[in-house]
């Protein structure tokens, strides 16, 4: 196969937004407005996209073998003292949160919804497959693994657009769909370069896994309830600022920079 990056990545926009319009469909051809819980539901149909991507590229492209390195990886957890990264997407979200509801409005202050740990356990199992898995490894290969750390981070915001009306909690978004995509998007690039700084250190999908599974829990546990559609814009942004301020101390994947191998891996 001449294109495997590229391919993975047709192929897991189609798989996913036809699942989320599958999802939809019924509600759209009665020309009615979509429900929260449509919405919601089109997400986990939307999984399948990465994780089935990433499963049947790696077999394409590397057969039984590898695949067995795929699932060898997913079970890598002996990484020692790395499991201490995956506190720092609710660290963060907290101190966000917490500062500005205290030095802004206390609108801002954060949720305790316990049960939303469970909103990230899927995504973070299921898309780390191909984002991790798959793309990731491929594309450090033909580019510095900070350079495609952000590339990976940026496509991840856009794979999210059929179901970023229903993120966050002022839903729908209304006219302030389009800032919280940017302030959404400019958040989750950062929190790409930080799992990808994990596996690249440690080569560990499961590290990747449970780093997804930590950001978008801490994000439903925590995002503040009452904030108005500006607000959210506001915090999600700020809280971008911070990841990146992390990447900027220094956060970040190792520079693997092979580009004569470029036209041989996209």
């Amino acid at each position: 196969m001449r294109h495997p990056v590229v391919s993975y990545f047709a192929m897991t926009f189609a798989i996913s937004w036809m699942a989320a319009l599958l999802v939809a469909v019924p509600r759209l051809l009665r020309h009615e407005a979509l429900p929260q819980l449509t919405g919601i539901l089109m997400f986990p149909a939307m999984l399948l996209g990465p994780s089935v991507s990433g499963i049947m590229m790696t077999w394409a492209v590397d057969g039984w073998a590898g695949l067995r390195d795929l699932f060898a990886r997913m079970g890598r957890w002996r990484v020692g003292r790395w499991y201490a990264a995956l506190l720092i997407p609710p660290v963060l979200v907290l101190a966000v949160l917490t500062g500005l509801s205290a030095s802004v409005s206390p609108g801002f202050a954060p949720n305790r919804f316990w049960l939303g740990i469970l909103f990230g356990v899927p995504a973070g199992l299921l898309e780390e497959i191909g984002w991790s898995g798959y793309a990731f490894p491929r594309m450090k290969v033909a580019m510095s693994g900070m350079r495609a750390s952000v590339v990976l981070g940026v496509l991840w915001a856009l794979w999210h657009i059929p179901v970023i009306n229903w993120l966050g909690t002022v839903t729908p978004h209304g006219h302030y769909w389009w800032p919280f995509f940017l302030a959404f998007g400019f958040a989750m690039a950062a929190m790409r370069v930080l799992i990808c700084w994990l596996y690249s250190e440690t080569e560990s999908v499961l590290l990747a896994q449970l780093m997804h599974v930590s950001s978008t829990g801490a994000l439903v546990v925590f995002s503040a309830p009452r904030v108005s559609g500006l607000q959210e814009v506001g915090w999600y942004a700020v809280y971008g600022a911070v990841l990146w301020g992390l990447v900027g101390a220094g956060l970040k994947p190792r520079v693997l920079d092979q580009a004569s191998l470029r036209d041989a891996v996209w």
